[in-house]
């Protein structure tokens, strides 16, 4: 059933996006005393971590991007569980579906502008630095999240079951 891999997919997106928001490895530069990296809410250099001192408008749009799209794809995911559980199985399915794809479409933005804004304030320093594995994560989630949309979209559209009618009371 397509609502099953829409459930694999969206919690192992949740996972991803919760991971890349919640860990300093975004960007990582080698240094000859150790690594430096940032993160969307901590610089690090050499082991100490710090919250950023000040962060530019793009980190604070991304922050909030990222965010947006964790609660969306638990949101979804809850939607997508209740789908087994409800009559009108084809309408739950649709909105955990959309949902999901919302969830995927916000971390993508998020990802982009962080993308867009980071090579542009390193500037010619960005040779020295790299995306790291924080990042690709964020990424990766953005598939999976997209993904969970388009098996719910599809498990709606394929449910011919009478009881998931969305006319109740025919």
């Amino acid at each position: 059933m397509p609502v099953g891999g829409g459930l694999l997919c969206g919690a192992s997106g949740l996972a991803l996006l919760l991971a890349a928001v919640a860990t300093r490895a975004w960007l990582q530069r080698r240094l000859p005393t150790g690594t430096a990296s940032l993160g969307l809410w901590h610089a690090c250099l050499g082991g100490h971590c710090h919250p950023h001192p000040s962060t530019p408008a793009f980190w604070e749009a991304t922050r909030v991007l990222m965010l947006l799209s964790v609660l969306t794809a638990a949101a979804g995911i809850a939607l997508g569980v209740s789908v087994a559980t409800s009559a009108a199985r084809r309408a739950r399915a649709r909105v955990a579906g959309g949902t999901l794809l919302l969830a995927g479409l916000l971390a993508l933005l998020g990802l982009a502008v962080y993308t867009a804004a980071t090579l542009s304030l390193l500037g010619p320093a960005r040779a020295a630095w790299s995306f790291s594995w924080s990042y690709i994560l964020g990424w990766v989630a953005v598939v999976l999240t997209g993904s969970a949309g388009l098996f719910h979209l599809c498990a709606a559209a394929k449910d011919l079951s009478p009881e998931s009618s969305e006319v109740t009371g025919a």
